[in-house]
């Protein structure tokens, strides 16, 4: 039982027997004690007031006392401050909840069991003609991240990725690849295969605007207004022609087509893979909307059949969704093809045949606000459980100051170079210290990459997913202040104090006897780490990885005034010394975990 659980029992107890008062656990209001008074945990005291039929000050005294009555071994002493009853606790509890963080593996995190609930959450979802962007790496980042902390909640979590392979996109690719590839693989070219596709992709595009240039210009010098040539030009230009061509081919199963479909989507996916593999980032299932979007169709022609979807006289499927205060969506075109709405029900269809969810998460960016307002209308009136309550993780752009990055495009940063450039900016920020250290080159560049990685992740999951957000490379590396490589650095310089105890026969025992007497800021460390389990719960009911940031980053600086202002190998007595050893593995052990939370990894030295 923690220290918080034993306090508010007592406050139970004490109210029951001062004043007859039957109060619930959620009625004793527990927190941190204010800087500016003595004390570590607070007891409002205004709850038990009209029970009392005393005056709020009277209340605290008398609960202050009883307190000490009923807990001697944890309340040493208190103060009332208005409505506010101030509890200074005892050395010795302090000193049992850090034996019980260093003995507990998982310390902060519930397990899950086969009855916990099982919670879906979607991210990534790229498209199969490009290869990730500085975009999809906030959503990979925010979406592994979130799985972990719901995981740690003690719920089941599947991570699954929905794959946009099918449409005039992936077409353009594949056209550019037949008219200008000669032949060209990732293993002829040494290209990574999303690059290779990306390539044609562009080179589409640069073709598809000369055709166009050029028919607008005939179509001016007919006589043509100008904006209304441009408009036809990109309609009758014969690249965007046979694209749509080829993409009727797709859907009609032209075996030629299809089979350079699956032969150009094999090169993306095993680029995708190597992304995903450097970012740390894995999925339990994955999806494709080519398998995805005839089976929305046929959902949708079952809702039409029940009455729950109507149809217009040039034979389009709509919902009218006016009762809930939205508009009308469309749901399959005149023609019957689908669109991105159907394609999501089609894959709640098979999501929810594979998985028994309770609760499912998108991670997508905030741009689609209103397409999952609409979807979980949607999937409700299908009959989907947890359709009303889907959650749209919604989170704002991503922007890189300007020139301080640049693609091999020049337009868009893709994920491999941005995590190759933070790699080699944290080896150059740190090949001094390497050196010291004598370092093989080897674990040197592992550290580097844990270092770039870690500054990276942690940059862009600090910031609140809602908010817009611009990602400095620069400011990202610094080994000061809220970042990455400051709360890694703390870990490896612990991890130093601890291997030289090590080496010096110093053995930190697994339990330390409690007759210990510790300072106030040795206390409050302690009531920081004690805080780590109630912060893995908030951001998971927050939906908020910038919330275990914020708590890694506040424990890190904590330690660091400590560390400032105590000696822990230089400490003479010896029971101080293994106490304060063992503080110090506790605060590795927590940040460990709570970085763990966020993808990012710890090294042992750097």
């Amino acid at each position: 039982m923690t220290i918080e659980q034993r306090i508010i029992e007592a406050v139970q107890a004490a109210v029951k027997q001062l004043y007859g008062m039957e109060a619930d656990s959620k009625q004793v209001q527990l927190q941190k004690t204010k800087a500016e008074f003595e004390g570590h945990l607070t007891v409002v005291v205004f709850p038990f007031v009209k029970a009392a039929r005393k005056g709020p000050e009277q209340v605290g005294q008398e609960i202050g006392e009883k307190l000490t009555e009923l807990l001697p071994d944890v309340v040493s002493k208190f103060n009332v401050v208005k409505g506010f009853l101030n509890l200074v606790i005892s050395d010795a509890p302090w000193i049992s909840l850090l034996n019980q963080i260093n003995a507990t593996p998982q310390y902060g995190f519930k397990q899950a069991t086969a009855e916990s609930p099982l919670v879906m959450i979607e991210y990534s979802s790229p498209n199969t003609n490009k290869p990730l962007h500085l975009g999809h790496v906030r959503n990979n980042l925010l979406g592994s991240a979130l799985a972990r902390i719901v995981e740690a909640g003690g719920n089941r979590v599947v991570k699954t990725n929905i794959v946009n392979d099918r449409g005039i996109h992936i077409c353009k690719s594949m056209l550019a690849w037949l008219k200008y590839g000669n032949g060209e693989t990732p293993a002829s070219s040494g290209k990574k295969g999303d690059h290779l596709i990306g390539d044609y992709y562009v080179a589409f595009d640069k073709h598809y605007r000369a055709e166009c240039e050029a028919l607008a210009k005939e179509y001016v010098a007919s006589g043509m207004d100008a904006e209304a040539a441009k408009e036809k030009a990109k309609q009758e230009a014969p690249l965007i022609k046979e694209a749509h061509e080829m993409l009727v081919k797709w859907e009609q199963n032209d075996p030629e087509v299809r089979a350079l479909w699956r032969q150009m989507n094999e090169w993306v996916y095993a680029g995708f893979d190597e992304t995903y593999r450097m970012m740390g980032v894995s999925f339990d299932k994955i999806y494709y909307e080519s398998e995805t979007y005839l089976e929305g169709k046929q959902k949708v022609l079952e809702g039409l059949e029940k009455g729950l979807f109507y149809r217009r006289e040039d034979g389009s499927v709509w919902a009218d969704l006016t009762s809930d205060g939205l508009d009308e969506k469309l749901l399959l075109r005149s023609d019957g093809t689908s669109v991105y709405m159907t394609q999501d029900i089609g894959t709640a269809k098979l999501r929810y045949e594979d998985y028994p969810i309770d609760k499912m998460i998108y991670v997508v960016g905030n741009e689609q606000n209103y397409h999952f307002q609409v979807l979980s209308i949607l999937l409700d009136r299908l009959g989907f459980k947890w359709g009303k309550d889907l959650v749209h993780f919604s989170y704002g752009m991503v922007e890189l100051p300007n020139g301080k990055m640049k693609s091999r495009e020049g337009t868009v940063v893709d994920a491999d170079d941005l995590m190759a450039a933070m790699i080699e900016d944290a080896y150059t920020a740190s090949a001094d210290k390497m050196k010291t250290l004598d370092m093989p080159e080897a674990e040197a560049r592992e550290v580097a990459r844990m270092v770039g990685l870690g500054a990276l992740k942690y940059f862009i999951l600090k910031v609140d997913a809602r908010k817009n957000m611009l990602f400095n490379p620069e400011e990202s590396i610094d080994f000061n202040g809220n970042t990455g490589p400051f709360i890694q650095y703390t870990y490896a310089r612990i991890q130093s104090i601890l291997r030289k105890a090590a080496d010096q026969g110093i053995e930190i025992p697994e339990a330390l006897p409690t007759s210990i007497s510790i300072s106030e800021k040795e206390t409050t460390l302690i009531q920081k780490l004690s805080q780590f389990p109630a912060a893995v719960a908030q951001a998971g009911t927050d939906y908020s990885p910038s919330g275990i940031c914020n708590y890694c980053y506040e424990l890190t600086k904590e330690f660091n005034q400590f560390y400032h202002d105590f000696t822990i190998l230089g400490e003479t007595n010896s029971d101080v010394r293994l106490f304060r050893l063992s503080l110090a593995k506790a605060v590795a052990k927590v940040s460990k975990l709570g970085m763990g939370l966020l993808g990012i990894e710890m090294p042992e030295r750097m």
